[in-house]
């Protein structure tokens, strides 16, 4: 996962020394670690400010609310899926997908999304940010390998790539955020290699 570049504050104003981004990297690192302690009701700009050892008010310089502060964090923890490269198959295309879905969960972005999916359903500003930097760019890649697939001719061309998409996260984000697992286990990996075969199905792989 890459934090640079940090997101600027919605509507910030830009004035006085430059931003230093390392204090920034700082106060998303401490945001991102008191949601996962306390959620988002329970986490406080003091406790952020305190652990990220910068004072309330330089932190009242970059965000000017709690909830500014984890629209930032999220931003700035946006999942990171990699590169949509065309591997020559939809197997592996989507197999590909599935295991950079699982990696984003077990990281960073799996940890926050985890710590506001909660807030997300009645705050829509939040609900948005999590929609632009979660949702749509696996529905993209969705889209780019489903469109390669029909153009092989391995899967007929009638294909909602909204609907892929969410038979993608559904499945991968209920498994690594609602099961018990075992310490040591790699949740996200292993409903990746069972979902696989399901979707090519639901698809009509030419084969499956």
């Amino acid at each position: 996962m890459t934090m640079d570049p940090l997101p600027d504050a919605p509507h910030a104003p830009r004035r006085g020394r430059p931003r230093d981004a390392a204090r920034d990297r700082a106060l998303m690192d401490a945001t991102l670690a008191e949601l996962q302690l306390h959620g988002y009701s329970g986490l406080t700009t003091a406790a952020v400010a305190k652990r990220a050892g910068v004072s309330t008010a330089t932190l009242y310089r970059r965000w000017r609310s709690k909830e500014e502060l984890v629209l930032g964090a999220a931003q700035a923890w946006a999942e990171e899926l990699g590169p949509d490269h065309d591997t020559g198959s939809l197997r592996s295309d989507l197999s590909r997908l599935l295991h950079d879905k699982a990696a984003a969960l077990d990281g960073p972005s799996g940890r926050l999304l985890r710590a506001v999916l909660g807030e997300a359903a009645h705050n829509q500003a939040l609900a948005d940010v999590l929609m632009e930097q979660f949702v749509l760019p696996l529905q993209a890649r969705v889209e780019a390998l489903l469109g390669r697939a029909v153009d092989r001719g391995e899967i007929p061309a009638d294909q909602d790539s909204s609907v892929v998409g969410e038979m993608v996260i559904g499945p991968m984000v209920s498994h690594t955020f609602l099961i018990s697992h075992t310490p040591g286990s790699r949740p996200g990996q292993e409903m990746a290699e069972r979902l696989l075969p399901y979707l090519l199905r639901a698809l009509g792989a030419r084969g499956e």
